[in-house]
This record gives structure tokens, sequence and C-alpha cells, in this order.
């Protein structure tokens, strides 16, 4: 018999940090794009400091741009061309409304490879260093912004029975009691866990532990994105698929899109590999040291 729903924690939080009036206010969502964002800029001008990264301290603000343009750019528009196409097709103005949400990790990573490209062309640096570099960074963003979605509410698990099931009440139409919600998987935190926490301790061991990002160009980028792929297929296992998002072959979007995903990082490491004598830490962008 099913315990009662009441026995188990509600996600009642609010989205929150600082509230003004109405829907204005400091949201904790929009404050976990920007630690992660200070957090990377902080790794990469450790990275210069110990003669592991070509990129300058003083560029990498600008790189750090770049990357916000692209992950807002890209997770948004990706959203709507993976996700919602249709409501796109008949509504373009929505890709402005952006708080009604509406952001993809696979969209944000098309629009950072984007960005990568731009900024290699613009500073002189080897575009597949820099992609190392913000892979390495990347899941500090995720980490956040994972613990966001949970504080929202949204993104929520399948049913589930299990000791730490979380009731999301948004999970049910308004006005539904407690009572009658069912618990679910709080799947954004085994995302924050695994795409954050676990991968983030990975590329640091890979940067500090071993010389792979000053020889093995593409590579470390690579072993990401095979590693997201390999913890976001695990993690759709308890994550309910969107509302009115079909299945692709019988896969959820986000696994299917993973698949794509770890092809690529495998021809990355396949890259690194094959490159490994080049040394990028010696790169001079624009002909300067």
């Amino acid at each position: 018999m099913m315990p009662l729903p009441l026995a188990y924690w509600v996600d009642n939080l609010s989205p929150f940090a600082i509230r003004f009036w109405g829907n204005i206010g400091i949201r904790w969502y929009g404050l976990a794009y920007v630690c992660g964002f200070l957090v990377g800029g902080w790794l990469m001008v450790r990275y210069h400091r110990a003669g592991r990264s070509a990129l300058p301290a003083n560029q990498v603000a600008d790189f750090i741009l770049a990357l916000v343009i692209g992950v807002l750019v890209g997770g948004r528009v990706g959203y709507f061309l993976l996700y919602d196409f249709d409501l796109f097709l008949h509504q373009p103005l929505v890709l402005f409304r952006v708080w009604e949400g509406g952001m993809a990790s696979h969209g944000g990573f098309f629009g950072v490879l984007i960005a990568v490209w731009w900024f290699a062309r613009r500073s002189g640096l080897p575009m597949l260093h820099l992609a190392d570099i913000q892979a390495s960074t990347v899941s500090a963003g995720l980490l956040f912004g994972r613990l966001a979605n949970f504080v929202n509410g949204e993104l929520w698990g399948k049913f589930s029975t299990v000791s730490w099931a979380v009731i999301f009440p948004k999970s049910a139409p308004d006005g539904t009691p407690l009572a009658h919600i069912a618990p679910r998987h709080p799947s954004q935190l085994y995302e924050a866990a695994l795409e954050g926490v676990l991968l983030l301790a990975f590329m640091q061991w890979r940067v500090w532990k071993s010389s792979v990002l000053r020889t093995q160009p593409g590579r470390l980028c690579g072993e990401y994105m095979v590693g997201y792929a390999a913890v976001r297929i695990f993690c759709e296992v308890f994550r309910e698929p969107d509302a009115g998002v079909s299945l692709i072959l019988g896969l959820s979007r986000g696994t299917f899109y993973s698949l794509f995903l770890a092809a690529t990082g495998a021809a990355l490491i396949i890259y690194g590999y094959r490159h490994r004598t080049l040394d990028v830490s010696a790169a001079k962008p624009n002909g300067r040291r």
C-alpha cells in the first residue's frame, strides 16, 4: 500500500531570492547563471596563472561574456527547436517571453560552440583549446542551475515511493489538494549531483592531474560531452518527460539528443589522442605571448 503523500516533503520554495513586488525580483534561477559564470571565470584565471591555459587572464572576462550570450541564446532557441517547435512556429514572439521559462541544455551546448568559434577567430587562440577550457568549467553552471530547477519545482521526476521522494505542487493542476498529489523523484537533485558535482570534479581532476589540457586539444571537451551524455541518459530514467513532447524512437528527447553529443565527444577524444604532441600552452594569440 502506497504511503500517504503528506508523509513526503513538499517543494513549495519561493523562486525569488529577493522579491520586490509581483513577479519582479531577483530569482534563484538568474543567480544560478551568475554564480556559474563567476566560478568558471575564476577557474580560467587560475588555469592561466598555473601555466595550463593559453587564454590570458585579461581576456577571461571577454570569453565569459561570449559564453554567456552563447548559452542564453542557444539555450532559449534550442528549447523551442528541440522541444516546442509547434508553439514557436505559431507564436514566434514567445522566444522573447523569457519570464515564462524554457531553456534547453543541448541548445546551450550549440550556442557555446558558436561562441567559442567566434572568440577563437577574434583572439587568435586555438578553438579546441578554448573548447577544452570551457568544458572543464561548465558543470559549475549546471550544478547551480539544477538546484534552481529544484527550488522552482520544475523538471520533476517520475512517480516514486522512495523515502526521499518529493511532492511538487506544480506537477498537478492548480487547486489540487496536496493529499491528492503523488510524490516524485527529485530528479533535479540527481542531475545536480551527476551533471554538476561529479562531472566538475572529474574535469578538475583531469586539468590539474594530467597534461591533457595542454597536449591533447579537444580531448577534454570530448570527455566532458561523453560524460554528460552518460549521466543525462541515466537521469532521464527518473525524469518525467516534458508534457506534450513526443518520444523519438521510443526515447525521451533528452536521451535521443545526448546520443549525438556522445558521438561528437568520442570523435573529439580520438582527435585529441591523435594530435597529442601539440602543446597549446605555447600558443601566441594574435602573434603575442
